[in-house]
């Protein structure tokens, strides 16, 4: 089977990451990388010389098969709209875009013209969340309570965007992967500490038709960098801590116990106190576990896992949540007509 010829649209930060791993990727063949930085051009071009590196888009996608755009936000939805008009596949770097008519559009577009487009939510591919989703689906936790996240730091400080929607759609993504749903309400309270109308720190509270509740913490002016999550259910409940090299997921044979009928209020709940297990896991790194998914969704042997329809289902959550953020944290209703995740 010959590679996929996959070019790299931004190769910045993150940018980087996708060219590094595309290169050691068997299946793919990295033939281009556009970049506007000038002297970030001749050094990937010194270091991956059978590469066409350019400035120009144009150039970059006619050489492929495939695209990935990782480029600053604000261009993610034009650029890839470029993209898909050549009727070539598409993963866009998350945020799929920053506003819901954009996203919409970029629908529209990919469904009309039958173009693959994937958004890049990097943590449904983790192994952990993927044993978790396993775990919630087999009913293994029992009904889920509620969960919640912690995405915080020292670290860059972002000029264009704020933690919200440079964090968020991890947080969000996860959740609606590991419950299936949309959110139906959203509220978010934030504080602007080192720029002016950028949150450094965001706390989001998404509530779900089910009534299952997610809350994630979200800042990069933190004295710790903590990534986990911590699912609570009626019979277990899991800890999922990615700073952790190797336990990265704990579970708890945790909860509370009601009998059916009771004489009094001290007999109706007991606390059980059961054992904790640490799964065996594997280490498969996640952005090669998401572009193999790309290349074999590039190639018709699976269905995408995170297509356009679910990156807009996360901007739409990023869009109510922002403007909660603007009327002082009241409850927003997220609009639209998708009640379930297609993710």
């Amino acid at each position: 089977m010959n590679p996929v010829k996959v070019a790299v649209i931004g190769a910045g930060q993150w940018g980087r990451n996708h060219v590094r791993t595309l290169q050691a990727l068997p299946g793919a063949e990295l033939v281009a990388i556009c970049d506007s930085d000038q002297q970030r051009r001749a050094a990937f071009q010194a270091q991956y010389p059978a590469a066409i590196v350019t400035d120009k888009l144009d150039e970059a996608v006619r050489a492929a098969e495939a695209v990935v755009v990782a480029t600053p936000a604000a261009s993610h939805a034009a650029i890839a709209g470029r993209v898909v008009r050549e009727g070539k596949p598409v993963l866009v770097e998350k945020p799929f875009a920053l506003s819901v008519r954009d996203a919409e559009g970029l629908v529209e577009l990919a469904e009309s013209g039958n173009v693959q487009v994937l958004t890049g939510h990097l943590l449904i591919y983790h192994t952990a969340v993927e044993h978790l989703r396993r775990m919630i689906e087999a009913g293994d936790l029992g009904d889920v309570y509620y969960l919640y996240s912690q995405r915080v730091n020292l670290g860059q400080v972002r000029p264009d965007e704020n933690a919200l929607w440079s964090f968020g759609p991890h947080d969000i993504s996860v959740a609606m992967e590991l419950l299936q749903q949309t959110p139906v309400r959203v509220a978010a309270q934030g504080r602007c500490f080192l720029q002016a109308a950028i949150e450094d720190v965001v706390f989001l509270t998404m509530e779900f038709e089910t009534g299952v509740l997610a809350h994630a913490q979200m800042s990069w002016l933190d004295p710790h960098k903590e990534r986990t999550l911590t699912v609570v259910g009626s019979d277990k409940m899991v800890v999922f801590d990615d700073m952790q090299p190797r336990e990265k997921l704990k579970i708890y044979d945790k909860g509370v116990t009601r009998p059916p009928d009771y004489a009094s209020f001290g007999e109706s709940l007991s606390i059980r106190e059961g054992d904790i297990w640490i799964p065996r896991l594997g280490n498969a790194e996640p952005l090669a576990a998401e572009l193999r998914h790309f290349l074999a969704v590039v190639r018709g042997t699976e269905a995408p896992r995170s297509d356009a329809r679910s990156g807009l289902n996360v901007v739409r959550v990023l869009e109510a949540a922002t403007r909660s953020l603007e009327n002082g944290g009241g409850a927003v209703a997220v609009n639209g007509e998708d009640s379930k995740s297609e993710s």
